[in-house]
């Protein structure tokens, strides 16, 4: 596992902040889009844009890169503005979200978008993708690594669990799952409309190691994904506890906020609160 310094974290902390103020400005821009799954993710994806993934921007389809699956596709905006960060398309892209003549679409679009690499939108259907992708690497050529971001809806989907039956079968080492549990979904608690827990038990029972972190805190997300590489005998969960809507107050916990569009007041606090002007 590699030491992560005080400046790499501070770096990571500004990344996520530039995402999360990015994707507020394509949501209230094209008045459609999902903040509240956006924030709570922006550390996650920091992590493994800025930091840990091993890819190319100038070659988004480079052989040996790794894979990056946006299993809950609502999060797009966030993912489009973390790759524009790293250079995968020009920032001034993200003024063209939704766009019929754009490439970056409302939810990921594998063919239009560089390094998108699967159109989601359906929940839990990244994770037997991502198994896929395992089991084809090993019929020769590059080796790489594959990411999933779920979601509690992702969870709730009994596709999901038809690729963790399959990750397990097969070891599939090769995956690492990162499910951003914020316990908050369209329509209210996730804990109420469908209960996920005991999460781990289940987790461990499919076959997986687990690991629990909290989604936000950089340092623990950075060593989380060290750990798992060095797992090769299962697939990986990491289970992120995260926060929905994560840095602006009025947005956090609120189911709300999950498809919502900010009025002009609330773009402008929104927006001075991740400025820290609030």
């Amino acid at each position: 596992m590699h030491a992560h310094t005080d400046s790499l974290i501070s770096e990571l902390q500004e990344r996520a902040r530039q995402i999360r103020l990015d994707t507020l400005d394509m949501v209230y821009r094209r008045q459609a889009g999902h903040p509240g799954g956006s924030f709570s993710a922006a550390e996650i994806l920091a992590a493994l844009y800025f930091h840990h993934l091993k890819i190319d921007p100038t070659n988004p389809r480079w052989p040996e890169r790794d894979r990056f699956i946006l299993s809950k596709g609502h999060a797009a905006a966030a993912l489009y503005a973390a790759l524009a960060r790293r250079g995968y398309f020009p920032v001034e892209d993200l003024a063209k979200w939704g766009h019929l003549d754009g490439h970056l679409q409302g939810h990921p679009d594998r063919v239009k978008t560089p390094g998108v690499e699967m159109s989601s939108g359906f929940l839990g259907h990244g994770l037997s993708v991502a198994v896929g992708m395992a089991l084809a690497q090993r019929l020769g050529g590059p080796r790489y690594h594959i990411y999933v971001l779920m979601s509690d809806g992702c969870m709730q989907s009994g596709v999901a669990w038809e690729g963790a039956l399959a990750a397990a079968k097969y070891r599939c080492h090769e995956v690492t799952v990162i499910m951003d549990y914020n316990d908050v979904q369209l329509d209210g608690a996730a804990h109420d409309i469908m209960p996920l827990e005991p999460l781990i038990d289940k987790w461990k029972a499919f076959g997986f190691a687990v690991l629990e972190i909290n989604g936000h805190n950089l340092r623990q997300v950075l060593d989380a994904l060290d750990e798992a590489l060095e797992i090769h005998s299962m697939p990986t969960v990491i289970l992120a506890h995260t926060t929905k809507g994560k840095g602006v107050s009025f947005m956090e916990n609120t189911a709300l906020w999950h498809g919502a569009v900010p009025n002009s007041e609330q773009y402008a606090q929104a927006r001075a609160e991740l400025l820290g002007g609030v």
